[in-house]
């Protein structure tokens, strides 16, 4: 970590904690064992064969994880400007290798594998076979079974090939014909989890700004005579919450062999999650089996809050009307391309609140971490599918909804779903996000277009928000505005359009366009910090988060 860099965070976690703020950068995770390092300040030494470009055709060490050009390997491509060149993009492909133990002690437990994203094609083979079909889809978390294939005792063998470009055509549309870097490889951590042979595979929960918490289990294995048991406690004191009758704990006995078990109940004297004041509790989820030993703990953070959203009105938080002041924002590093830390989503998410301003969306789903910090410090978020001009098709698409929610769905920064950006969206996939989304149903909005009740238009002119609020009748976010490039835009005329616009009751604010200039480290050009000319210096701070004028004039504002 650079001098200017730590000095600036030291100081940022400095003032927040001054300010009373409590800094959690990431939630614990005591059922993970990591193969991988956890992000760019803290990887794992893996093997590693790319086919073409910088280091290609021969076996070599590689930082895990990282994407694979930063590294040293492959070739770097900017985007979408490829198509416009009439030039291919990169395509190389590569082999990962590592062994990790699997001592016997695992023996009659289910053993899955965690990957929390590839880019773009990954096929996974555990002791030479396969742990299932390939995944696709470069921004999603992913998971095997792969009991069946361990040889416990012993040392065993995970093998990864990963296609930078898809086999599918509509993720290339979605993902790489697209206005951002093409990276390839494993970019975020993977890890394992040993399971008991009935479990909790997933829980969704959805705790109201009053107290109720309702929580959906789904189940693996026939759960008949076993129990889950329910408690909270706050992060702030560790002092436990007491239910509306004085109990410490809700306990649910599991009666019938069904998938889903729903479990209700109330909590006396919480105090709502908001963006001023971000209060979050840890709720935590024990299964005893029918001998009354406890073989499960799941904890995950909360907040108490309720999100609604209501046509020709807007978004309400715990009641109160919500107008964000947000920015766009990638996943970036300098060092690590899409791989990040939670340190620097920690540095990213008080920075932003710096600005003012309460919320952010990204053109993908973020590091696990950032969401993190943005239930932390009171940022909302508006978490997209991806698909930048172009969708997924129906098959993939309706997995990596699947995953994408099934990662995100319990935490309270989320208001809204996104499904892709300026007309890359399958309308077939839409009903997916409530389906996912089953106890909330947060609202759903297409970026860019007047859809669902909300109008999203981007860059609109000041005189378009005028005629949309004298002529229209829909709520007005546009999902992006002020573009800055090379700082230009983000803070200029800024008060003119927010002052204009606040003067109207369908105005539920938006999100500038973007956080951070994006421009790699490039290994196979000395260092030089690259922005691929005028395609990506649009951010409001530099590559390494150094405060722009529109930083600033939006601050400012």
């Amino acid at each position: 970590m650079n001098k200017k860099f730590r000095c600036l965070l030291v100081s940022l976690i400095f003032t927040a904690m001054w300010n009373g703020t409590t800094i959690q950068a990431q939630a614990p995770h005591p059922e993970r064992i990591y193969l991988s390092g956890t992000g760019i300040d803290n990887t794992k030494t893996w093997d590693f064969f790319c086919s073409a470009g910088q280091n290609s055709g021969k076996w070599k060490k590689i930082e895990v994880p990282c994407n694979w050009e930063l590294q040293g390997f492959g070739e770097y491509t900017y985007g979408r400007w490829y198509t416009i060149k009439g030039q291919r993009p990169s395509d190389e492909t590569g082999t990962y290798r590592y062994k990790f133990d699997a001592p016997k002690s695992w023996a009659g437990q289910r053993v899955k594998i965690f990957f929390d994203g590839v880019m773009t094609d990954a096929e996974i083979m555990i002791n030479g076979k396969p742990a299932g079909e390939m995944h696709q889809g470069g921004f999603y978390r992913f998971n095997y079974d792969i009991t069946e294939l361990l040889n416990l005792g012993k040392k065993n063998q995970l093998e990864v090939k990963v296609a930078k470009e898809s086999a599918n055509r509509s993720i290339n549309a979605a993902e790489r014909k697209a206005d951002w870097w093409l990276f390839g490889g494993i970019y975020r951590p993977v890890w394992l989890e040993v399971l008991p042979q009935v479990h909790m595979e997933h829980f969704v929960l959805n705790a109201d700004h009053h107290g109720k918490l309702q929580t959906a289990v789904d189940m693996a294995g026939d759960a008949k005579g076993h129990e889950i048991i329910v408690s909270v406690r706050s992060l702030k004191d560790g002092k436990t919450v007491y239910t509306s009758n004085g109990q410490t704990t809700i306990t649910h006995p599991i009666n019938n062999s069904d998938k889903e078990q729903m479990i209700s109940g109330e909590w006396a004297s919480i105090i709502p999650w908001s963006t001023e004041n971000p209060n979050l509790y840890v709720a935590k989820l024990e299964l005893k089996n029918p001998e009354g030993k406890i073989v499960q703990t799941r904890e995950t953070r909360i907040g108490f809050r309720t999100v609604e959203f209501f046509p020709q009105d807007g978004v309400y938080l715990n009641g109160t009307k919500l107008v964000v002041k947000g920015i766009n924002r990638h996943s970036f590093s300098v060092d690590g391309g899409r791989t990040t830390s939670a340190a620097l989503s920690r540095m990213d998410a008080l920075l932003i609140k710096e600005m003012n301003m309460n919320a952010v969306r990204s053109h993908y789903p973020p590091d696990e971490h950032f969401l993190d910090m943005c239930d932390s410090l009171g940022l909302v978020y508006m978490d997209e599918l991806a698909g930048w001009q172009n969708g997924y098709d129906s098959k993939v698409g309706a997995k990596l909804v699947k995953e994408m929610i099934e990662r995100d769905v319990n935490h309270p920064c989320i208001i809204l779903w996104s499904n892709g950006n300026e007309g890359g969206w399958n309308t077939q996939t839409d009903p997916l996000f409530a389906q996912y989304d089953r106890l909330q149903k947060r609202h759903m909005v297409h970026p860019w277009a007047d859809f669902n009740d909300l109008d999203t238009h981007h860059y609109p002119t000041y005189l378009t928000g005028v005629a949309r609020f004298t002529n229209g009748y829909k709520v007005f976010m546009p999902t992006e505005f002020m573009h800055a490039m090379y700082d230009q835009g983000g803070g200029a005329g800024l008060r003119d359009f927010w002052d204009r616009w606040c003067t109207n009751p369908l105005f539920a604010g938006g999100f500038i366009w973007v956080y951070c200039d994006e421009a790699p480290k490039r290994s196979d050009k000395g260092g030089i910090l690259d922005s691929d000319k005028s395609n990506a210096p649009d951010g409001v701070v530099g590559p390494r988060r150094e405060k722009e004028g529109s930083y600033y004039a939006i601050r400012a504002q």
